[in-house]
């Protein structure tokens, strides 16, 4: 496949119209909106495909699995409420466009993909691209204890249920975002970790996921 890492007035252009879609779409939060707005979406996309890049729209990225839609990015960051500085669990790291806005918003992103292609192919074109976040290669589904704990998690694939370990690794008051259905839609739920122990749970929109795959999912 070819890439060329070229940021043109079409590209930048094109961004601020999928702001713009994304705005009429419900999105508010304005530093997400500001972050789909600078990362340059065309760059994890063979260059035969950059017409596709700045469409709302999931696109295919190799090893079964997809780029989100931009609305789905910019839906599930901004239910994360990030502050600036928050250390955020990312479980899918995938091409790493959420991994990038993630960190335009003020995270520090520790990231996790099970694909050892993407995971070669993400650990060199992020840092290329200015962006440097904790990279793993390995099963999602379970964290990453070792960093723990976190104040925000993401996950980027769809789960049968909560994986409880991903409960365990978030601090009090901490966040959880994940896709839970079955392996053809899902609804968004979001957990906030009230105490040690307690949890208060929100079921909002449905999406339609890749599978979480994993010890504690699919």
């Amino acid at each position: 496949m070819a890439y060329k890492f070229i940021d043109n007035y079409r590209e930048q252009g094109a961004r601020k119209r999928l702001v713009e879609v994304l705005r009429k779409k419900g999105i508010e939060d304005e530093r997400v909106l500001t972050a789909i707005g600078k990362v340059p979406r065309h760059y994890f996309f063979d260059e035969t495909f950059w017409n596709q890049a700045y469409k709302d729209i999931a696109f295919p990225i190799g090893a079964g699995q997809t780029i989100s839609q931009p609305y789905t990015v910019a839906y599930q960051t901004e239910l994360l409420h990030i502050r600036k500085g928050d250390k955020v669990l990312e479980i899918g790291t995938g091409c790493g466009y959420q991994t990038c806005v993630l960190m335009e918003v003020g995270a520090k992103v520790f990231t996790i993909e099970r694909q050892e292609k993407l995971y070669e192919r993400t650990i060199q074109v992020l840092p290329y691209m200015g962006y440097k976040p904790k990279f793993f290669l390995g099963d999602g589904s379970i964290g990453i204890a070792s960093d723990a704990p976190y104040d925000k998690i993401i996950v980027t694939a769809g789960a049968p249920t909560v994986p409880d370990l991903l409960l365990k690794q978030l601090n009090i008051g901490g966040i959880l975002v994940i896709p839970v259905g079955d392996e053809k839609s899902q609804k968004m739920v979001t957990v906030l970790k009230t105490s040690e122990n307690d949890y208060e749970r929100h079921v909002l929109d449905t999406f339609r996921f890749v599978p979480l795959v994993g010890d504690r999912a699919w």
